[in-house]
């Protein structure tokens, strides 16, 4: 069963009461592309002062202008949609000379779609549906590109409060019940996206075969909720506020944070196709320095109640601001006895390291397409993420708005199932799990 949902968008042009932010700054639209090729190394200066520019130079006709002056965004109703609203919302892009204009999706596939056929110039989306598109895995091929990472952590594994009765609480139990014969429907939000990830490393982790074991089905993230209410699902992976809200309705229970899975993992990402950036430059640069600032902002917590508040309206996630409130601020009721604040928040910024694109980072969801069968080959893991995140790019929007960046571009963590990820090898990484496709 897969849910079906007619696009709406819903639109909305904002503006900041903060003078500094509404007077904008003439000098840095001006002056970026300079300040910040000159620091990348990208460019000398001659004799007369004027900038050498080699033929590869993001530079619209010796302008630093953005070239389209409205950039359409879209967003899912999720909290991990903060940092785009509140680009608009501050009047960021207003700063950098373009106006965001929001537009509210109703599933991922729309987004894809959107982005696709240049109906969204860029878009909140999904760490792996970018990869995915890119390879051709689920849609039309069509080189795409990661601008900057939008959030770490913050996502949910819920099951149904019916299966605390049968003594399914965790991973363990859940293996006993289904190893009884009982048969369990997880729905995730896309095939080959972050929340289908996480919901397939959980259940192999605790010996569960996502593919065999269970019926694994796709819904989109608002639907959530109402799917699990009518007993079409047992448990789903979704990004807040929806786990939290099935435990604010009494039909569910966290079983584990995303974050338990892979403490600081990739999540949302701010994309597009690499035909935007191309004939684009200078206006998804100027996208960048926006959200790189939006997501600054929403890491300083005295902030985040009040941006609730905001994303919580109808025209965003549509959602409570309580519901919302409690696990942005990193307060966590699993619905099941437990409660505790999580340090390992849903994170925006984090000294850029939640920005920065790491291609490590685009590589993981790629051994993953291969591990389910979603990729049928190796490929070649590092090129293709050099291919789609626009490192370059981001560290010339990072220069600009004094945002640091990361000595390297790879990265290593430890997942829950004490399995080390840093790129150095992902064929292998990808071939060495005992249960996958």
């Amino acid at each position: 069963m897969k849910t079906e949902l007619n696009h709406h968008r819903d639109h909305a042009t904002l503006v900041s009461d903060d003078p500094e932010v509404k007077s904008g700054t003439q000098h840095n639209r001006r002056d970026f592309i300079k300040h910040s090729l000159l620091a990348a190394g990208a460019v000398g200066v001659g004799s007369s002062g004027l900038l050498i520019l080699p033929s590869s130079a993001a530079y619209a006709a010796g302008s630093d202008a953005p070239e389209k002056p409205v950039v359409k965004v879209g967003f899912i109703p999720l909290t991990d949609c903060a940092s785009v609203v509140m680009a608009s919302k501050l009047g960021l892009d207003k700063k950098y000379g373009i106006t965001i204009e929001l537009s509210k999706e109703a599933s991922w596939a729309g987004v894809r779609d959107k982005l696709i056929s240049g109906e969204l110039d860029a878009s909140h989306v999904l760490y792996g549906l970018i990869y995915a598109v890119n390879n051709g895995v689920g849609a039309t091929q069509t080189p795409m590109a990661v601008l900057m990472g939008i959030n770490h952590n913050g996502q949910a594994i819920t099951m149904a409060n019916k299966l605390i009765s049968a003594g399914v609480v965790n991973g363990a139990g859940l293996k006993k019940y289904i190893a009884s014969g009982k048969s369990l429907t997880f729905a995730q939000t896309y095939p080959t996206g972050t929340h289908a990830m996480w919901l397939n490393y959980w259940l192999a982790a605790n010996g569960v075969n996502p593919m065999k074991d269970v019926k694994n089905i796709t819904v989109p993230p608002p639907q959530m909720v109402s799917n699990m209410q009518v007993g079409t699902t047992d448990g789903f992976c979704v990004g807040e506020p929806w786990g939290a809200r099935a435990i604010e309705l009494g039909i569910g229970f966290t079983t584990t944070t995303t974050q338990e899975i892979w403490t600081n993992h990739p999540e949302k990402v701010l994309g597009c196709t690499r035909a935007f950036v191309e004939k684009n430059p200078n206006t998804a640069r100027a996208l960048l320095m926006a959200v790189l600032e939006a997501s600054r902002y929403l890491d300083d917590f005295k902030n985040r109640a009040s941006v609730a508040a905001i994303i919580s309206q109808k025209s965003y996630v549509n959602c409570p601001t309580d519901t919302i409130v409690g696990r942005f601020m990193g307060h966590y009721d699993n619905g099941a006895g437990r409660q505790w604040t999580d340090p390992n928040n849903m994170k925006f910024f984090d000294d850029g390291k939640v920005t920065f694109p790491f291609l490590s980072d685009g590589m993981w969801f790629m051994t993953q397409h291969k591990r389910w069968g979603l990729m049928k080959t190796d490929v070649d893991y590092l090129g293709i993420a050099k291919q789609i995140n626009q490192i370059d790019l981001y560290k010339q929007a990072a220069s600009q708005v004094k945002v640091p960046v990361p000595a390297s571009p790879m990265r290593s963590s430890k997942l829950m199932d004490g399995k080390i990820w840093d790129g150095s090898n992902p064929a292998a990484y990808a071939a060495s799990f005992a249960i996958k496709a």
